[in-house]
């Protein structure tokens, strides 16, 4: 039987049961993509994240975030709470007030100010206005009129099939 470390954290709050939950399985090498996928489901968060050696020599460590439902490139909750976790675990940046998580949208740099930890958001993949048939589609979901949507735009950064 193999047997992993596994943590949940409540990420965004210092109070037990009132943060975004994430569960984290630590040295996760050897747990095939499929396990994951499973595990994930089994946990039933948002997110699951798996800790793993880093390939990319610039980072520390290397993540995978999985929804019951897939594999996420990047995602906030589950990079700040990974990092947290890793910390906690004993994990050693390699730079000061630095840890470099590598994720599916490559190098994300979290700063660690004490407690705090924060991070710049990857790249946006789309931005600019939304097109009318989606602003219709949200003005519907709104119970407005489109026309009363006067501000919009793309900010977009996360998985494709999230649109």
């Amino acid at each position: 039987m193999r047997k992993f470390r596994f943590s949940q954290v409540d990420v965004f709050t210092a109070i037990a049961l009132r943060g975004n939950p994430l569960a984290i399985v630590h040295a996760a090498q050897g747990i095939s993509d499929d396990e994951m996928a499973a595990l994930a489901r089994w946990t039933n968060l948002s997110e699951t994240t798996f800790l793993l050696p880093p390939k990319d020599p610039a980072a520390d460590y290397h993540v995978r975030i999985f929804t019951p439902a897939a594999e996420l490139p990047f995602a906030g909750h589950p990079t700040l709470g990974s990092c947290h976790a890793w910390l906690s675990a004993g994990g050693k940046p390699k730079k000061a007030g630095v840890v470099v998580q590598q994720c599916g949208v490559g190098l994300v740099r979290v700063r660690c100010d004490g407690p705090r930890l924060e991070f710049a958001a990857p790249p946006l993949k789309r931005s600019g206005p939304l097109e009318p048939k989606v602003r219709e589609k949200i003005a519907r979901g709104l119970g407005i009129s489109p026309s009363d949507i006067v501000h919009h735009q793309w900010a977009d950064n996360g998985p494709a099939g999230a649109r």
